[in-house]
C-alpha cells in the first residue's frame, strides 16, 4: 500500500486562493479528488492526506468534507489562525481529536514576505500549543532562509515534529546553489523532530515536463542518507505536479528511485509507515 501525504482540493468559487489570481495555467480551475481516481488506483494509493491550498477557514471547512466523502482520504493537513493563539486554540479544540481528520497544520509561509515569519512571537505561541498536543507542522519552505528559520523553531520547541514539504525546494537545477541547500538540510537533519517529504521534485528541477528520474535522484539519495528511511515519506503534489508531467510519471519515479535504493523493510518505511506514523493515521 501507498500512502501519498501530498494532495491539493481546491474550488474557485468556494474558496479564495489568493496565489491563483492572474494563474494562467492548467492549475487555475477547479479540482476535485474525482478527477484525481483514475490514476491513483493506477498507481495503487490507499490513503491520502489533503495539505491546505490557502490560508483561511474555508479551505480546511472545504478539506475536511471532501476527505468525509472520500474514505480513502485519511486526513487533511489544515490551516489555523498561528497569528492569534487564543483562535488557534479554539480551533484546535473545535477540530482536533486523535481520531479525528485533522492530522496536521500548515501555512503558506513561501507566500509570506518575511521568510522569517513563523518567528513572530505570536506565532511560536501558537506552535507550541501544537507542540503540546503533538499535532505536527508543514513547513513550505522554497529559500534558504526558510530552512533557517525552521531550525530556529526546532530549537524552541523540540517536541514539535515537523516535515519539509518538497524538500524544501532543493535546487535541481542550480548546482551552485547546492552546497548551501545540502548543508542547511544536513544541519535539520541532526534534530530528530525533522522529516523530509520526497514530493514536488518535478516541478523543482525547472526542466518543465522534462525531467528524468536521473534529475530526481541525486535529492532522494540525499534525503535517505541524511534524514534515513524512517524520517523520509511521499506525496504527489497532485494537481501542482501536473505541471511537470502526470500523476503516474512523478510516482513512477519515486517508486522507481526508491526500489533501487531499499530493501524491503525499508521501502514499507518510506512508502506507507513513516506517514501513518507522523500523521497518525489509522492503519486497519
Amino acid at each position: 500500500m501507498l500512502v501519498d501525504t501530498h494532495i491539493h482540493v481546491w474550488d474557485l468559487q468556494k474558496v479564495e486562493y489568493t496565489w491563483l489570481k492572474g494563474n494562467t495555467s492548467v492549475l487555475n480551475r477547479n479540482y476535485a479528488l474525482q478527477d484525481l481516481e483514475p490514476q491513483r488506483e493506477r498507481v495503487g494509493v490507499g490513503q491520502g492526506i489533503l495539505v491546505q491550498a490557502a490560508n483561511s477557514r474555508e479551505d480546511t471547512a472545504w478539506m475536511l468534507a471532501a476527505a468525509a466523502a472520500n474514505p480513502w482520504i485519511a486526513g487533511i493537513v489544515g490551516w489555523v489562525p498561528l497569528m492569534d493563539p487564543d483562535a488557534t486554540a479554539m480551533e484546535l479544540d473545535l477540530h482536533y481529536t486523535p481520531d479525528g481528520l485533522l492530522k496536521g497544520v500548515r501555512h503558506l509561509i513561501h507566500d509570506e514576505q518575511d521568510p522569517r515569519w513563523l518567528l513572530q512571537d505570536r506565532v511560536l505561541h501558537s506552535l507550541g500549543l501544537l507542540a503540546a498536543r503533538d499535532i505536527p507542522y508543514d513547513v513550505v519552505g522554497v529559500l534558504p532562509e526558510h530552512i533557517r528559520t525552521a531550525l530556529t523553531v526546532a530549537k524552541n520547541f523540540p517536541g514539535l515534529r515537523m516535515v519539509f514539504d518538497h524538500l524544501n525546494q532543493p535546487p535541481i537545477s542550480r548546482p551552485d546553489k547546492w552546497e548551501e541547500w545540502s548543508g542547511l538540510m544536513r544541519e535539520a537533519a541532526e534534530y530528530p523532530n525533522f522529516y523530509v517529504k520526497i514530493s514536488g521534485l518535478g516541478t523543482a528541477s525547472g526542466k518543465g515536463m522534462d525531467w528524468t528520474a536521473a534529475d530526481l535522484e541525486p535529492c532522494i539519495e540525499f534525503a535517505l542518507k541524511y534524514f534515513g528511511p524512517d524520517r523520509c515519506f511521499c506525496g504527489g503534489d497532485w494537481p501542482v505536479s501536473l505541471l511537470a508531467g502526470t500523476y503516474e510519471r512523478t510516482w513512477d519515479a519515486y517508486l522507481s528511485i526508491l526500489d533501487k535504493s531499499l530493501d524491503d523493510e525499508d521501502w514499507e518505511k518510506v512508502t506507507y509507515k513513516n506517514a501513518q506514523r507522523f500523521y497518525n493515521l489509522a492503519t486497519e
